[in-house]
């Protein structure tokens, strides 16, 4: 850039600044900017023509009250004036204003373009840069309309000064990434490559943020630069300080090209060229080792250049993820960040290690840090740096872990940061039902997860508990007796009592042989939070009464009286009051057979991704990433439990005809048995969660005559299926009686209009039905239900 000479000072710009920053008060710096205004306006508007000098005196004015925050409104024109002026100070200035004040949309747009194509038609270099800096800071669509396709012939000539190239490969990176349909490469695309072996350093730096950004968005078209960075890198790593001397900071040698060289790199995988692959391992080797080299210097810049390139290498080595000696390296490496005394160092190093324990490779040397981690989550004074410890541990979760990592989280939980509670709360119940291989441990772990931090405990936690132990029934009675410990806390929170009224709502029979546990004090335990609960809770332990009517006549008489009194038939909500009044009719007047048939235990719920596990990957930020790498990297078969998100209110539990569930039915895939969902998946796949042994549906459309052989060997099943119904089968039998149940769903969005059933039996068979019964099931998908019950004479 031209050296100032003295006389451009500008005295009355300075004495100007001098006024402003003497003012007392604000009414005092306003009366003097408008006092420069008034005489500014005179000065552009008189009849004397003004010289160079004084209108970039008056210009640079102008923008200083700009800066101080005051609209300028003329003044333009002479702006744009001074850009065809030959002095140096007078065309920055012109280009400054510019760039400040001057919008997309002006009317000078034009005249300013056509300023900067002489500037860089000049071949003056200091002229080109001032035009070219001016494109990139205003960066408007018109201007890469203008520009897009001179500026890499500039780039790419062999003419063009060293410094020009810079200022031309960063102008076309604003327009690429402000205008990219308009920066096309085509023919350049192999020069601007061939930029990467410059022999200036600072123009390799240019090209190459350049280079990265295009090989983002094209990477076939600039997969060759992976040859010429690796080259590059090669070349800097190996060279000693003193090589590159101008480019050498703090004894490290060019930090800055050698970290978005390694970024690049990151654009593609691994070469597929072995000189080229070994060379670059033989970098990353170099850059690893290093960093356990003394340090040449004390100062934090030497520090921080040296591990800013060490973080970028093994960035690059997850990303490969194919070379497991440097990946375990990189993990010893960043193992020894855990406890260095800078939290930026610990903060990044828990967030690296987070993606190398989804590596096969380094996810057993990750597990040796844990003890180190547990220290960091219990100790560190950063919040951010706490969360990072957490995702870590979620990181490295595994069979054999599991147990005292989510001790440690429940435990850290319970002082844990109110922002990243419920988070962790998600984790918890991810990790507590992937790895339980005891079920009574994940039960437990559930419920201690609600008493700790009931008020991040989301409805698909409490949902997924639900699911898991209907699925299971060698946990169903210990879940019972724990659920109903729990509730005898003097005071427990509104999710303890949901879960409590649906499981013992479902399993509360299983308990009631133990005096301290009868019918009778389940429902007072259950009644004594009825009141304390808000109205979705109370929804839901309505529903449970009614199955205790089911499950406990003896309770019946009790339970009728609660539904009656006043504070329930009338009550102010409406959803209380119906429940209230139709549970109260319904155990009045339906027959025992009847109700058993309608208060039937849920299903088992079939197999789906876990809802938690759902919830948790939409949520933003790192830990949410390595969660998503985590879980795609290391899946294995039947690790990782199934569910569906089906609704948890009690009132469609209390309305659904379904079968026991099956010991079969293993909702986590730890048996093989065949899955619930083996019937087509879709959203009207209603009966297939029925029925808990139903093998795969007839093909749609069709009646399938093998269909009614399978029905031969089992009882349960899919009878036909088409795009608009579902019907299945469900049949029981005991010594000569029998019972068949047909259902009829709906898998359409509209509700089926007269909707009726008939049955139709030839001559002797008519004689041995004792009763046919029509049921209508209303809810999200409605289902009819035809029960057939029938009678064979002994055979003696």
């Amino acid at each position: 850039m031209p050296a100032v000479s003295k006389g451009d000072g500008m005295r009355g710009l300075a004495v100007f600044i001098s006024d402003i920053r003497n003012c007392k008060s604000k009414e005092a710096e306003i009366k003097r900017i408008n006092k420069e205004l008034a005489n500014i306006r005179s000065k552009f508007k008189g009849d004397k023509a003004l010289d160079g000098y004084s209108k970039k005196k008056y210009v640079c004015k102008l923008l200083f009250i700009f800066l101080l925050g005051h609209d300028i409104d003329f003044g333009h024109m002479e702006a744009v004036n001074l850009l065809s002026s030959n002095k140096y100070t007078e065309k920055q200035i012109g280009y400054l204003f510019i760039s400040v004040l001057v919008n997309s949309n002006s009317e000078l747009i034009r005249l300013i373009n056509n300023a900067i194509k002489n500037d860089l038609s000049s071949r003056n270099p200091t002229f080109m840069c001032l035009a070219l800096h001016c494109i990139a800071n205003v960066g408007s669509r018109e201007m890469a309309e203008a520009f897009a396709s001179e500026i890499p012939r500039i780039l790419v000539a062999g003419d063009t000064m060293d410094s020009v190239k810079q200022s031309a490969a960063l102008c076309l990176l604003r327009l690429y990434k402000t205008s990219p349909d308009l920066v096309l490469m085509g023919e350049w695309t192999s020069r601007v490559v061939h930029l990467l072996n410059d022999q200036h350093m600072g123009v390799v730096t240019a090209a190459i943020s350049l280079i990265t950004c295009l090989s983002q968005k094209n990477p076939d078209e600039f997969k060759t630069c992976v040859s010429l960075a690796v080259s590059r890198l090669s070349r800097i790593v190996s060279s000693a300080s003193t090589d590159l001397q101008d480019y050498t900071y703090y004894f490290v040698p060019a930090p800055w090209l050698s970290c978005k060289l390694l970024r690049l790199l990151q654009c593609y995988p691994p070469p597929e060229d072995g000189a080229v692959k070994g060379r670059l391992v033989e970098c990353l080797e170099t850059i690893l080792n290093k960093a356990q080299e003394p340090p040449k210097s004390k100062k934090v810049q030497h520090s921080n250049a040296k591990n800013a390139i060490l973080f970028e290498a093994i960035s690059l080595i997850i990303h490969y993820d194919s070379e497991p000696n440097l990946l375990v390296r990189a993990c010893n490496q960043l193992g020894q960040f855990l406890q260095h005394r800078e939290t930026n160092l610990r903060y990044l190093a828990l967030e690296s290690m987070c993606t190398l324990a989804s590596s096969e490779f380094s996810h057993e040397a990750v597990k040796t840090h844990i003890e180190t981690v547990i220290n960091a989550l219990k100790t560190e004074r950063d919040v951010s740096v706490r969360q990072r410890a957490a995702d870590l541990l979620y990181a490295m979760c595994d069979r054999s872990n599991a147990k005292q990592i989510v001790a440690e989280m429940l435990s850290y939980l319970e002082t844990a940061d109110y922002s990243i509670r419920e988070e962790m709360v998600l984790k918890v119940a991810i990790l507590a039902e992937k790895y339980a291989v005891d079920y009574s441990w994940y039960v437990d772990t559930i419920l201690n997860l609600i008493r700790i931090a009931g008020d991040y405990v989301s409805e698909e936690v409490w949902y997924r508990v639900i699911q898991i132990v209907i699925n299971r029934d060698d946990v169903q009675g210990y879940a019972a007796k724990t659920v109903f410990e729990a509730l005898q806390a003097p005071a427990c929170h509104e999710n303890m009592v949901k879960v409590g009224g649906y499981i013992l709502g479902e399993f509360g029979n299983l308990i009631a042989g133990d005096p301290r546990s009868s019918p009778l004090v389940q429902f007072n335990l259950l009644h004594s939070k009825f009141h304390l609960c808000s109205v979705p809770t109370r929804a839901l332990l309505l529903s449970a009464y009614i199955k205790f009517i089911n499950l406990f006549p003896e309770t019946k008489a009790t339970i009728q009286e609660v539904l009656r009194c006043d504070s329930q038939i009338r009550n102010s909500d409406v959803e209380l009051q119906q429940r209230a009044v139709e549970y109260l009719k319904l155990s009045s007047i339906a027959s025992t057979d009847v109700l058993a048939t309608v208060l039937e235990e849920m299903p088992p719920f079939p197999e789906r991704e876990s809802s938690i596990l759902a919830k948790l990957k939409k949520k933003k930020g790192p830990g949410a990433v390595s969660v998503t790498e985590l879980e795609d990297g290391k899946r294995e078969s039947g690790e990782l439990n199934g569910g569906s998100d089906r609704g948890q209110d009690a009132a469609a539990m209390a309305a659904s005809n379904a079968s026991t569930p099956s010991p079969s039915a293993d909702l986590l895939g730890i048996r093989s048995s065949a899955p619930v969902s083996a019937a087509p998946a879709s959203a009207g796949s209603l009966l297939v969660d029925v029925f808990s042994e139903a093998g795969p549906a007839a093909p749609s459309g069709a009646v399938n005559d093998d269909g009614f052989l399978r029905f031969v060997c089992k009882n349960n099943g899919v009878l036909f299926e088409n795009q608009l119904l579902q019907i299945g089968i469900k049949s029981e039998y005991r010594q000569n009686l029998g019972r068949m149940y047909l259902f009829y769903g709906n898998k359409t969005s509209v509700q089926f209009a007269s909707f009726t059933t008939t049955v139709n039996c030839p001559g002797e068979l008519q004689s041995h039905i004792l009763e046919v019964l029509n049921v209508f099931i209303r809810g999200t998908k409605p289902v009819s239900l035809l029960c057939l019950s029938f009678c064979k004479e002994k055979q003696h």
